[in-house]
């Protein structure tokens, strides 16, 4: 199986059609104010207008108030919404759209449990846990706490980048990696050879695992 690729925290729209031309499956959309990706509306509307055909779009939010969530749908094309913070299975279902949660992995953490209770999810995204975040740290996490018969697809993130994507894709055989930080010139700016060489890595990971 092909490992699919999110790259997310997009605040340009050249950065995202890049992206989107360089093969990526899908791009991410921060609206969470106090990240350095987030954008607002208008920007997030002009980036989609802009992505060629058959590229997802995921909206990203951590503990939003429905309002928003429903303002955001109601202007933006969105595919897929992304859950970052505390909300519980019934929050992430309120709106009738395909759904990832995003969990931030430490010891102990329940991912058999958290499949069961996020049944309907279109996958679990598999993130570093801090303290003071909620994501998007560039931090990896203990990849042995993942474990291998996940009812849900795994969508893995948390410090990957071209020197890691390979090894990322062997070790735990993902569905998707999902990269931020590490394609970026600095917070928010993509970088496009960054970007080429990650998912050069990935195909390359992908070939040998066949």
């Amino acid at each position: 199986m092909r490992t699919r690729v999110k790259i997310c925290g997009f605040t340009r729209t050249e950065d995202a059609v890049a992206a989107a031309r360089l093969g990526a499956d899908a791009i991410g959309l921060v609206f969470y104010p106090p990240s350095p990706r987030h954008i607002d509306i208008a920007q997030a509307a002009n980036i989609v207008n802009a992505l060629p055909a058959f590229t997802t779009v995921v909206g990203l939010f951590v503990d939003a108030e429905a309002a928003q969530i429903r303002e955001v749908l109601a202007k933006v094309p969105i595919d897929c919404l992304q859950f970052h913070g505390d909300e519980t299975p019934e929050q992430c279902r309120l709106y009738g759209k395909r759904y990832i949660k995003a969990i931030r992995m430490r010891e102990g953490t329940d991912v058999h449990q958290l499949a069961r209770d996020y049944h309907d999810a279109d996958g679990l995204l598999l993130d570093a846990y801090h303290p003071n975040a909620k994501g998007g740290t560039g931090n990896q996490f203990d990849w042995a706490l993942i474990p291998n018969d996940c009812a849900l697809p795994i969508i893995l993130a948390g410090g990957l980048d071209a020197d890691n994507a390979q090894q990322a894709v062997k070790a735990v055989k993902p569905y998707a990696l999902d990269v931020s930080s590490g394609v970026e010139a600095e917070k928010g700016i993509k970088d496009a050879q960054k970007m080429r060489a990650f998912l050069k890595e990935v195909t390359q990971g992908d070939t040998i695992i066949i």
